[in-house]
């Protein structure tokens, strides 16, 4: 097949004055999206916007994944310096790969069409989704625990029963939907429709059905301004998320030139976190509108130059590895990997032919058993706190509780079941029976109550 048909399915005409209203500085027409009309792309073409969406996606997550939620509340400062470097991709793949969370999510619901067909049920994709091998966080574990619960979706996003509702998940899982729909929003709308109320209501699943559409519209588009105004056609206009996006897009017009004062302006107006009980008392804010409110700033401000919107919208801080991977994908569909910065490119072509993991199929059959939130190994230290923090809800002495406690609580309990102190020894790894003998010594306690049993004279 050497050519696929895009049709862009909205029906009303695109306006040619969007960006031209009174007060807009920029001195530009936007462009023309041709709605209702049939266009075609070569093959090669559309696997190539495919293949740059994908990999500039990856390369956005990785290079602000490591000040992820490391400043909360304020941006990074310019002299502050994000690192890179060609191994980049491959060495988070090996060492952390949780932070691709972006990706893996995405790669289960693709699974699901793949084996059931575009036209999947809501409830296929949410156990697939629910039974994956990997953890998740706010309104996906919220989503999670209520479908193994038989909560299924809508029910398992909405508000009422899912605390996260307006957060940032679905938002950054959306891409695919996007990316599998060029040039048709009124179809990615609907696929949003069944995945995005898995996990997300209201602003939350706003975000996802926003951001699908710029994918979508970057495959028929090459005008950033107009691709960020027309997806938001998609978003019911009493919505808080559109009014947060209207408000950046605004902005953008009458200062074009200065994405700080454009964060400084949407940080007073929109970031009072009301919804995700980790955000509420704290500068935490993983709300979907505030961080695709950063998306966009940086897609404006960045001008289509690839590094600029990607720092940008890190830079914006809070969720600062997704917020890029969005921007980027996006500017990655509109290039196509092909023209994509060569700069970039070793990154993701050092990893493209590794097993992405948490799925079976990969046959992954080693590792560690007890993992940070980051799929890392958690180390003793972090166990320790973990445990105090536990003794503390129980009300239980923190000083008491620490992880050789149990070692020696299941030692003891060995020896009153099964006096064998060759077999302990041998279970708790010990060089010489010598030093299992200590679990025979008895505590002053338990001595006073032998004592007080046996000596009755």
């Amino acid at each position: 097949m050497k050519n696929t048909i895009i049709t862009a399915a909205l029906a009303a005409a695109c306006a040619t004055t969007l960006l031209s209203g009174c007060g807009d500085k920029t001195g530009r027409k936007a462009a023309e999206i041709p709605y209702g009309t049939t266009m075609t792309i070569d093959k090669a073409t559309l696997l190539d916007k495919i293949k740059g969406g994908w990999a500039a996606q990856t390369i956005g997550c990785t290079y602000g994944g490591p000040t992820e939620f490391k400043y909360k509340g304020g941006m990074i400062n310019d002299s502050i310096p994000i690192i890179w470097y060609d191994d980049y991709c491959k060495d988070i793949f090996a060492e952390d790969p949780g932070l691709y969370d972006d990706v893996y999510m995405d790669l289960t619901f693709m699974e699901v069409m793949a084996a059931e067909g575009i036209d999947a049920p809501a409830e296929s994709y949410a156990k697939a989704f629910a039974n994956a091998d990997y953890k998740l966080w706010h309104a996906n574990q919220a989503a999670r625990y209520n479908i193994l619960n038989g909560i299924m979706p809508p029910a398992s996003g909405h508000w009422k029963n899912n605390p996260h509702a307006d957060d940032i998940d679905f938002q950054i899982e959306a891409d695919f939907i996007g990316m599998i729909c060029p040039g048709m929003p009124n179809s990615a709308s609907g696929i949003a429709d069944k995945i995005g109320h898995i996990m997300n209501y209201g602003d939350g699943f706003y975000g996802g059905v926003y951001v699908s559409a710029l994918y979508t519209l970057a495959y028929v588009c090459d005008d950033i301004p107009t691709i960020v105004e027309q997806a938001l056609r998609t978003i019911p206009e009493e919505a808080n998320f559109h009014r947060c996006i209207a408000d950046v897009i605004d902005f953008w017009r009458k200062n074009p030139s200065d994405w700080k004062q454009c964060w400084l302006a949407i940080d007073q107006k929109y970031t009072n976190e009301k919804g995700c009980p980790e955000g509420v008392w704290n500068g935490f804010d993983i709300d979907a509108t505030i961080n695709a409110a950063y998306c966009v700033i940086g897609l404006l401000y960045g001008e289509g130059d690839f590094f600029r919107t990607m720092d940008i919208s890190t830079r914006c801080g809070q969720d600062s590895d997704c917020n890029p991977a969005t921007a980027g994908g996006i500017l990655g569909v509109i290039y196509g990997y092909e023209k994509l910065p060569d700069f970039w490119k070793p990154a993701v072509d050092r990893c493209e032919n590794i097993n992405f993991p948490y799925f079976a199929s990969h046959g992954i059959d080693s590792g560690f058993l007890f993992l940070t939130r980051r799929r890392t190994c958690i180390s003793a230290r972090a166990i320790e706190m973990q445990l105090k923090t536990i003794a503390k809800r129980y009300q239980i002495n923190p000083a008491t509780m620490y992880p050789h406690s149990f070692r020696h609580r299941y030692a003891i309990n060995f020896l009153k079941r099964f006096n064998d102190i060759s077999l302990l020894a041998d279970l708790l790894g010990h060089d010489s029976i010598e030093t299992t003998r200590i679990y025979l010594m008895k505590s002053s306690q338990e001595q006073q109550t032998v004592i007080d049993r046996v000596v009755t004279w």
